[in-house]
């Protein structure tokens, strides 16, 4: 598959065509994305930071620099961009941090809690001329590209409602003072875990959100901030995304889109972390149900390279700005309406 990238070329030449990146952040996911970028074609890792000294010997052993002020990224005349594997709640300043450093930013996922700062991110990068990326790498996955491409041509006829499930238990052996757990930086239970991925494919497919109606439950699990999230989504062109996520129940993801000429849906075999691939099911008018089966592909990796290519000049990042604004304010009516009851309004700026 067109995702699948060899090994990187590590030449002198082909680092001088790299962005130089620092990872902020060695959690679960910096790990990761340290790991994926050894075989990027367009980053080159020169730093990364954490305050966590068993973080900190982790990448000493291997041999990647580390310091534990987020600032010694955003002097050092060497480092490009940033890439923010840090609590949620942190976002908005580091984003703005590294704005005023001249720094190119690719932020995980959510880039922010609410609208207004979604708002004044993507207005700040704007303005200095840098790139924002985010974490939404089911973007880049090929039956996702295919669900795309088969939308975009025409094929599938008007938009009518999608449905979809993220769901994992990862978050099941983490201590109870975790971040990720935490109702400051996790609102809404498996929102910002899990249910922001299929938010942000929403938003892609179906254009800017109105309204949105959830609940979230604590109901098989100790995880105090809930487990169980069901929301509805309703956009400004009158279809709907009815979506699920759960934090206490194996790993289950699918993704469908349904049109008045047809239907998609993408089924995940394993966790994206390391995927084994997926099966796409199409069935149109008139027809039979046709299945497709993907092996596995790097869509973390093809996130960051698409990033890296955006920072170099070389394309355009396929996320717009009024994307990350729209996933946010989606969010945020989520959390509201998940707290306090009733369908809230969201209307990004």
């Amino acid at each position: 598959m067109g995702l699948q990238r060899p090994a990187a070329d590590h030449s002198e030449k082909a680092d001088r065509l790299m962005i130089k990146a620092a990872v902020v952040g060695l959690g679960w996911w910096g790990k990761t994305i340290v790991r994926q970028l050894a075989s990027s074609r367009t980053i080159k890792l020169v730093r990364t930071v954490d305050v966590d000294p068993n973080a900190a010997e982790w990448a000493r052993e291997r041999k990647l620099a580390v310091s534990t002020c987020y600032a010694d990224a955003l002097t050092d005349p060497t480092v490009d961009a940033v890439i923010l594997c840090t609590p949620h709640a942190q976002h908005c300043d580091q984003v703005l941090q590294a704005v005023a450093a001249g720094k190119h930013i690719f932020c995980e996922k959510p880039l922010t809690l609410t609208q207004r700062d979604a708002v004044t991110c993507v207005e700040a990068c704007q303005r200095a001329g840098l790139v924002l990326g985010i974490g939404h790498e089911r973007r880049f996955e090929p039956p996702i590209l295919e669900l795309r491409r088969l939308f975009d041509s025409g094929e599938l006829g008007t938009p009518l409602q999608i449905e979809a499930n993220f769901s994992q238990d990862k978050f099941l052996s983490l201590p109870a003072d975790n971040w990720r757990l935490s109702a400051e930086n996790a609102p809404a239970g498996p929102m910002t875990a899990t249910g922001i991925h299929l938010i942000d494919l929403a938003v892609s497919i179906l254009g800017p959100p109105r309204r949105a109606v959830a609940h979230v439950g604590q109901l098989g699990s100790q995880l105090s901030n809930g487990d169980t999230l069901g929301a509805l989504v309703g956009f400004a062109n009158g279809s709907n995304a009815l979506i699920s996520a759960m934090l206490a129940t194996p790993f289950v993801g699918r993704f469908a889109l349904y049109c008045n000429r047809g239907w998609v849906e993408v089924v995940d075999k394993a966790h994206p972390e390391a995927s084994e691939g997926w099966t796409l099911t199409k069935c149109l008018r008139g027809s039979k149900a046709e299945r497709r089966e993907y092996p596995p592909a790097a869509a973390v990796l093809a996130n960051l390279d698409a990033f890296g290519d955006a920072v170099a000049g070389r394309m355009p990042y396929p996320v717009t700005p009024a994307e990350l604004v729209g996933t946010i304010a989606a969010l945020e009516a989520i959390v509201t309406s998940a707290r306090n009851g009733g369908t809230v309004e969201s209307v990004p700026a």
